[in-house]
């Protein structure tokens, strides 16, 4: 049998105008963030992932990235944390795979090459990785689960409940959607 391609005048012309198409790959990108994969063992117990080495607080990997704290968020189910940056703070963020959060990145930046991009995936579901997010790029995640969610991070800088170095934006500056399951 022989198959014959189609093309988008074979497809009725009442859904054509709603035809649109899954991208998989090409994300836009921002200067300066990293994603950097861990290395998980498993064996017959479980999983073991080492989330960072450690020498003389530089973490391995990001170089000049020296860890100040060490912070661990539960996220409730449901919950929206967005939009907020630092003009001092570096963090590396890391989500369990066996958890999901859906994470925003926006590039607040005057001066940098890619102000105004945003970058929106998945941390944890399934991989181990660390994600490293520089000064002046607005973050935030949302827990679209049904169970709560843990987000460890690393930081470089202590936190200070009297002068905090947290400046925050609306969690829909960039619309509601944006933190809403994509159907399709």
């Amino acid at each position: 049998m022989e198959e014959t391609p189609l093309g988008p005048g074979d497809i009725r012309e009442d859904v054509r105008g709603n035809v649109s198409r899954q991208e998989y790959g090409g994300q836009s990108h921002i200067e300066g963030v990293q994603f950097l994969p861990l290395q998980t063992f498993v064996e017959d117990g479980g999983t073991f992932t080492e989330l960072g080495r450690l020498a003389k607080g530089a973490l391995a990997g990001l170089a000049g990235f020296e860890v100040r704290q060490v912070n661990c968020s539960l996220m409730a189910a449901g919950a929206i944390k967005a939009w907020h940056f630092h003009f001092n703070q570096e963090d590396v963020w890391f989500v369990p795979p066996s958890q999901a959060l859906v994470v925003g990145l926006w590039d607040v930046r005057e001066d940098s090459p890619t102000t105004g991009n945003t970058m929106r995936f998945v941390l944890g579901r399934g991989r181990s990785q660390l994600l490293y997010i520089p000064r002046g790029v607005a973050h935030g995640a949302a827990n679209l689960g049904a169970n709560d969610t843990f987000l460890f991070y690393f930081v470089n800088q202590q936190f200070d409940a009297q002068d905090p170095d947290e400046r925050r934006l609306p969690y829909d500056a960039l619309g509601k959607d944006f933190w809403e399951i994509r159907p399709g």
